[in-house]
Parts: structure tokens; C-alpha cells; sequence
């Protein structure tokens, strides 16, 4: 049995006083969960809105900080290896085929983990997120298919040192993984396992309502949705059908104001401090993303490397004019004709950037969407707040006054 630490952690000294929510980071908190526990006590140094700091953790975590010179370390962050995948026999119900449950699942009943922090949907909402620490498979299968909405996912950190497990795996997205990461030390865990994936746009519960109404033809009998690598919209439905929308005939002027304060001021859409990442935005259409960071990264996908079939990444395309012209179309609030959006869209898909090129894209689109909020909203955080690398990645582009 470990021995105990001699001097509990200085949050220990906030449980009594830890009654009230707050909201330290204000307009800025992306609901992670932590200041809804007494980790609140840190979160000074651990939110990403108030303290940004990925660099100095990235060196902790990985070893080292992503090389600036180096354009695949610059984009999707430190790495041992990138590959696209997807599973042979794919899990029933699952958002894609179900990787990201599966690693889970493989960690827990080979004893690696003792439970598994995810995140189920409510018993009476199928988009408002429920976290939990899944201590079987069932309950992992329970929480498969992603929830688009803001999830307090660290605030069951509570329970896990109640519970006196050791090892635990957490799935979450960037910015839960920042304050994660930051008071990872105080958990009093012997191994700490982080599965990340790739998060950009997230919205609160009326904000995805509005966005559902705005653009699917039937926002009662969603199941998941997701913005794919084939320029669409994908809505699945009760039915088992796939409704497609075009990214260009968004009604951008309704929308441009739903999402969240901190998913406008984020810059790590890749999931920087997660020892394995698995999305799909930087593989060919029908494949997973999958990118090993550090060793405990290569650890987990080892698991179930037997389950995937695998392919080496690919780039193809050019995405600079593509992302050039919609700096310009977001920020005049342009949509297009349906008609017009599905003609584009076709030919953007024929003929535009594809697999790595096409995470550029999307990293480039939304860094330099977020630099300009954060600039205008923000302007006395933007030297702070915003990232080297990110700053490089705007850098390239050409961008209207503010």
C-alpha cells in the first residue's frame, strides 16, 4: 500500500468553505467541472481562459514543447506517431466505430485502470452530458456518442480521491485536460491515462437548440452530429438516416453568435496534453484520426491494435486560398444559397484539401476566427492568452482591421 503523503494538499483546506458555485474565468468558463469541486482552490493556475501555459506543460507531459519549425509539430502539436484508422468490427451505436470505447473498455477489464471518467447523457436530455467514473463496460458503452454541448467532466474529481482509486483513465477535451493536467499531482494517483479528442465549437444547451433549429430539417430526432471532412454537416437521425447540410449555406448571421465565450478564445482545437488523441479531422472520409503523443499514449493504443485495420495519414490539397476567402465570409455573417452552397461544396470536396491538409484547414479557419474575437473582446489578453504556435498560424494570413 502506498505510504501516505505527509502533508495533505492545500485544497483540502477549501472543502469546508466550497459551497457556492463561481465562476473565476466569468464569461470566459467553458464549464469544466473543476471550480464545481474544490480543485477550485488552483484554478488560477489550471483554467485555460485565466492562465494559459500549454507550452510549459506540453515539456512536462511529453518531455518537450512542440518544434515551432516543424510544420506537423507547429499544427496537431507534440507526437510520436499519426496514423488514420478505423475498427474491423465497428461498436453498435457508436458515434463512428467506436475506438475511443474500445481503448476505454480494453484499459479497464485488462486492470490498467480502475475506472474510467466519461461522459453519459441525462436521463431526460440526450445532449445534456452527464460525467461519471465508469467502473464497468456497460457504462462506458453507455457513454459512447459525443454530447456538443459544455461538460463539466472534472467535476467528479472529487469522488476520485474519495474513492481511493490509483489508476484512472479521463476522456476529455482540451481545455478539461489543461486544468487536468495542472492539478494532476494532487489526485494521488500512482497513473494517470488521458484520451483526448480533437474540440472546437462547443455551445451551451440553447445555444445547440438554436443551431439544431436553425439547420436541420428535424431537430426533434437527432441523434449525434458532427462537421466532417466532406464539407457537410452530418445529422444522424432516430431513423438510422443521415441528413447532410453544406458547411457554405449555414445561416451564418443566426449562428455566428451561438457558440461559447471560450470555445471563441480557444486555441488547442488538437488536444495538446492528452497522451492519445483519436478524432477524425486530419484522415481521409471514413477514417479515424489517431495521434500518439508520448509513450503512455502508445501504451493504450496497443491495446486494440488488433481491432483496427490501419492506414499511413495523407495530405492532399492546398487550403490557403480556401481559408483566405472565408476570413472574409465569416466576418461579413455571408450565406449562400442552398443551391449555391451544395455546388461549392461538391467542388470544395472534389478538388480541396484533404487529410492533414484539411485539419490546416480547420485549424487555420478557426485559429484566425478566434484570434480576431479574442482581439476585439479581449484585447489586453490576446499577447498572453494566445499560444506561439498559434500566433505563427495567423501570422500567414491577411486580416481585416479591427
Amino acid at each position: 500500500m502506498p505510504n501516505p503523503r505527509p502533508h495533505p494538499p492545500a485544497h483540502h483546506k477549501a472543502k469546508a468553505s466550497h459551497n457556492v458555485k463561481q465562476r473565476p474565468a466569468k464569461a470566459l468558463c467553458s464549464e469544466c467541472g473543476l471550480c464545481d469541486t474544490y480543485y477550485i482552490h488552483y484554478v488560477k493556475e489550471a483554467c485555460a481562459f485565466i492562465t494559459q501555459h500549454i507550452s510549459e506543460l506540453e515539456t512536462e507531459v511529453h518531455g518537450r514543447s512542440r518544434d515551432l519549425e516543424n510544420e506537423n509539430d507547429l499544427y496537431f502539436g507534440v507526437h510520436q506517431d499519426m496514423i488514420a484508422a478505423r475498427k474491423t468490427e465497428p461498436i453498435e451505436g457508436a458515434q463512428w466505430t467506436g475506438i475511443v470505447s474500445s481503448i476505454a473498455i480494453a484499459m479497464l477489464e485488462s486492470g490498467m485502470v480502475e475506472g474510467v471518467v466519461c461522459v453519459q447523457a441525462s436521463e431526460s436530455d440526450r445532449f445534456t452530458p452527464k460525467p461519471i467514473i465508469a467502473t464497468t463496460a456497460a457504462e462506458i458503452l453507455a457513454a459512447r456518442v459525443n454530447k456538443p454541448t459544455l461538460s463539466p467532466n472534472l467535476s467528479v474529481l472529487e469522488q476520485v480521491e474519495r474513492s481511493g482509486m490509483k489508476r484512472l483513465l479521463v476522456i476529455g477535451v482540451g481545455c478539461q485536460i489543461q486544468a487536468l493536467r495542472t492539478v494532476e499531482k494532487q489526485l494521488g494517483l500512482e497513473k494517470l491515462y488521458v484520451l483526448g479528442t480533437p474540440c472546437v465549437d462547443n455551445v451551451n444547451r440553447a445555444g445547440l437548440q438554436k443551431f439544431l433549429d436553425t439547420t436541420s430539417r428535424s431537430p426533434s430526432t437527432i441523434v449525434s452530429y458532427e462537421f466532417m471532412q466532406d464539407f457537410n454537416v452530418h445529422f444522424k437521425h432516430e431513423d438510422g438516416s443521415t441528413e447532410l447540410v453544406p458547411f457554405f449555406g449555414l445561416n451564418t448571421k443566426e449562428l455566428k453568435d451561438v457558440f461559447a465565450p471560450s470555445c471563441m478564445t480557444c486555441f488547442d482545437y488538437v488536444n495538446s496534453l492528452a497522451d492519445l488523441v483519436v478524432g477524425y479531422m486530419g484522415a481521409p472520409y471514413g477514417w479515424q484520426w489517431i495521434v500518439v503523443r508520448n509513450d503512455t499514449g502508445k501504451e493504450m493504443l496497443d491495446l486494440v491494435q488488433e481491432q483496427l485495420k490501419v492506414q499511413a495519414v495523407m495530405s492532399n490539397g492546398d487550403r490557403s486560398a480556401a481559408v483566405q476567402q472565408g476570413i472574409a465570409a465569416y466576418d461579413q455573417a455571408t450565406t449562400l444559397p442552398m443551391w449555391l452552397a451544395w455546388l461549392l461544396g461538391f467542388v470544395v470536396n472534389k478538388i480541396g484539401p484533404k487529410g492533414l491538409e484539411y485539419g490546416r484547414f480547420s485549424i487555420d479557419s478557426h485559429f484566425v476566427r478566434n484570434y480576431l474575437y479574442v482581439k476585439r473582446n479581449y484585447p489586453e489578453k490576446l499577447e498572453a492568452h494566445v499560444p506561439e504556435y498559434a500566433k505563427r498560424i495567423v501570422a500567414r494570413y491577411k486580416l481585416p482591421k479591427v
